[in-house]
């Protein structure tokens, strides 16, 4: 909860109470009180002589024309406004107005201070959630890390920048960090990949050496860290970006390998899917007749794994034709669709030249081909779920590139490095 809403509440309530206590404050007036108590001491008159007049005829005549008078000091009384409580009475009522307030502001306070910054939580997805925590915990990491000035320190600001979206932020921090321990895999991919979408960010263009510097960081984190999935996601959309689809696909792969249940490359994996099934009739047979059971890659699903196959050719052919066990036959397949599925299954087996794809450093900025999976998916920072593409930070590009010429030195140290 931001701090100016909670002086805007405290200020509600102050109004609000002081709407209910401050009439128990002021002194109790009562305007018609003479006239009151003048009609008062004429009533108790008129019953006093009332009283006194006999039971007889006599009587009777002089006790009508009291009778009338009292009536009509009656009615003049019922006329006037309610008197007021008594001062003890008035005390006590304040009291416990006041009471009640002190509860009910002691309540809404507890209430904001504890459960109100999970009520914002409420019915949103998990990364928004998480957005929502990193904004209430980001000030006070950033003055721990400027105090600190620790890897560690700088590591948990930037982490809370980069999920709530300040990458300005997370970029300074990032920079820090790596300043004092330069293989971090966090820092050094989330910083790769801060600088190599810096244009989409607002920033100005990088340059061919600066892209490389870029791509370099985050290779380099995927190395130190190979079984994390951010480091695979990361490197998959960095690869996208430079045009190099097939090692990009072996990246985002591995991604959903190591983290089963992320699902921020399906979408950037689909268009690199279809675009192959476009460019290659053996894909496009696969994806039609395969995928389903033995995944998009060929790396099993219901089905076995086909990338680990050791049957020959001519076995091959003969179950696609023929099927078996749970296998359905596919003896309608065209000649030529056939010899191009198990070409392609001969270069998924192991020791080919295409069942697999080593992610190397592209030699050129990044391409602009007007792909779609070269342009909003490739710039997205999906290792949160986020997506800065096309958005600008807020402000943040101009201390993005001031950090990103901060971080020069440490780029230089680790481009280096296997």
């Amino acid at each position: 909860m931001s701090l100016g809403l909670m002086l805007l509440l405290g200020l509600m309530l102050a109004a609000a109470l002081a709407l209910v206590l401050l009439p128990y404050a002021r002194p109790v007036l009562d305007p018609p009180a003479e006239q009151r108590a003048a009609l008062e001491a004429q009533r108790d008159d008129l019953y006093t002589q009332l009283r006194q007049i006999p039971d007889t005829d006599a009587g009777d005549v002089v006790r009508l024309p009291l009778e009338a008078r009292a009536a009509r000091i009656l009615r003049q009384l019922d006329e006037l406004p309610a008197t007021p409580p008594p001062p003890q009475a008035q005390g006590r009522s304040a009291a416990l107005a006041r009471a009640g307030w002190g509860v009910a502001l002691a309540l809404t306070l507890a209430g904001a201070l504890t459960l109100f910054p999970a009520w914002q939580k409420l019915g949103i997805g998990a990364a928004e959630a998480s957005q929502v925590t990193a904004a209430q915990q980001l000030p006070g990491l950033r003055s721990a890390a400027q105090s600190a000035k620790s890897a560690a320190s700088y590591n948990a600001w930037g982490d809370a920048a980069f999920q709530q979206g300040s990458y300005g932020e997370a970029l300074r921090a990032y920079t820090e960090s790596l300043k004092l321990d330069p293989r971090q895999p966090q820092p050094l991919r989330r910083l790769g990949t801060l600088l190599l979408n810096r244009e989409s960010m607002g920033g100005q263009p990088l340059g061919e050496q600066e892209a490389g510097q870029a791509f370099a960081l985050i290779r380099t984190a995927a190395s130190l860290a190979p079984d994390e999935p951010e480091s695979q996601l990361l490197l998959g959309y960095a690869l996208v970006k430079f045009g190099e689809e097939e090692q990009a696909l072996a990246a985002l792969e591995r991604y959903r390998e190591l983290d089963p249940q992320g699902r921020d490359a399906d979408e950037l994996i689909s268009s690199i899917r279809s675009a192959q099934n476009s460019a290659s009739p053996a894909l496009e047979v696969y994806s039609a007749s395969c995928a389903s059971c033995h995944g998009p890659a060929g790396n099993g699903g219901l089905g076995p794994s086909l990338r680990e196959s050791n049957l020959t050719r001519d076995a091959a052919a003969q179950i696609i034709v023929q099927g078996r066990a749970s296998m359905p036959a596919f003896p309608d397949l065209k000649d030529a669709d056939l010899n191009a599925l198990l070409d392609l299954l001969q270069e998924w087996q192991p020791g080919s030249a295409g069942a697999s794809a080593s992610a190397t450093a592209p030699s050129s900025a990044p391409s602009d081909t007007g792909n779609s999976m070269n342009n909003e998916s490739a710039g997205s920072l999906s290792g949160n779920g986020l997506n800065v593409t096309g958005q600008n930070a807020g402000g943040q590009s101009a201390s993005g590139q001031e950090s990103a010429s901060q971080a020069s030195a440490s780029q230089s140290s680790v481009q280096e490095r296997p």
